[in-house]
């Protein structure tokens, strides 16, 4: 009779870390609902949640079209392409997060309004429209515009790793058998670079969450810049901060425990 298999350590397998994190989200939750004091502070900063999410949600969609053309220039063999494309993701991922939004923010704004007024010249000299100003120009979207910008060159890097680790061969094989370029990107390479880069673009989309703090600098009224007014105002730090900290990590965590998920079921289904 064949010895038996270990049976699993399952104390050491249990997810303790998961339980400690919902332990002390349990025990934030209930001062806020409990402590008045927390749930005033949670009044106000549950409506930068929408305005998080808001940035999040649209500079992540702009940032992967953006890169997913990048990526393509990127491996099209087209020599130009490929070196404006490596131009770009150098220099962009070469600065830093904050320094890009205070660029955009402050210089590429101004610059991209001059461009639109200069466009539309047509149209603001017979007086039927009035020039654009940089005032046009919500801070809001300037902090997407910038972390749209930031984000595409990493994401294109995820892009471009997903499609070239599709097995040429079968590219060959599709292009023999009289598919074109588009047919096959979309038939063969396409699906199989999905289940690569689905992964790594959900830690993305969990580290764009973390980093449209940020556009508090610009005054936007996100968690961080309601925090950060409603602290200064009221010298509850403690407090506010701790509120904060666990609107983040809902968030975050959440995102983390859905990437980890997708990414079993990836690997159960690439075993049968």
């Amino acid at each position: 009779m064949p010895p038996s298999s270990p049976r699993p350590n399952t104390i050491a397998r249990f997810p303790w870390w998961l339980l400690a994190i919902a332990l002390i989200g349990l025990v934030t939750l209930w001062a806020i609902v409990a402590d008045e004091g927390y749930s005033e502070i949670f009044d106000v900063l549950r409506k930068g949640v929408v305005t998080t999410l808001w940035v999040t949600f649209v500079a992540f969609g702009l940032a992967g079209l953006l890169g997913l053309v990048i990526a393509l220039a990127r491996t099209s063999g087209n020599p130009w392409l490929s070196q404006i494309a490596t131009f770009y993701v150098e220099i962009i991922r070469g600065i830093p997060m904050l320094v890009a939004l205070f660029y955009v923010a402050f210089v590429g704004a101004p610059a991209m309004v001059a461009a639109a007024n200069w466009l539309l010249t047509p149209l603001i000299q017979p007086s039927w429209i009035e020039p654009l100003t940089v005032r046009n120009f919500d801070f809001t979207w300037r902090a997407i515009v910038a972390l749209t910008i930031c984000y595409s060159a990493f994401i294109a890097e995820i892009f471009r790793a997903g499609i070239e680790a599709v097995d040429r061969g079968q590219i060959e094989a599709a292009r023999s058998l009289g598919l074109g370029r588009w047919h096959t990107f979309r038939f063969i390479v396409a699906p199989q670079a999905l289940r690569t880069i689905l992964p790594p673009l959900g830690n993305d989309f969990v580290s764009m969450i973390k980093d449209s703090a940020l556009v508090s600098a610009l005054g936007v009224q996100d968690i961080t810049q309601l925090g950060k007014v409603y602290s200064s105002s009221t010298f509850k730090f403690f407090e506010t901060y701790n509120v904060v900290a666990f609107l983040y990590l809902t968030m975050t965590i959440s995102l983390s425990l859905f990437v980890r998920w997708l990414e079993q079921r990836l690997k159960q289904s690439d075993m049968r």
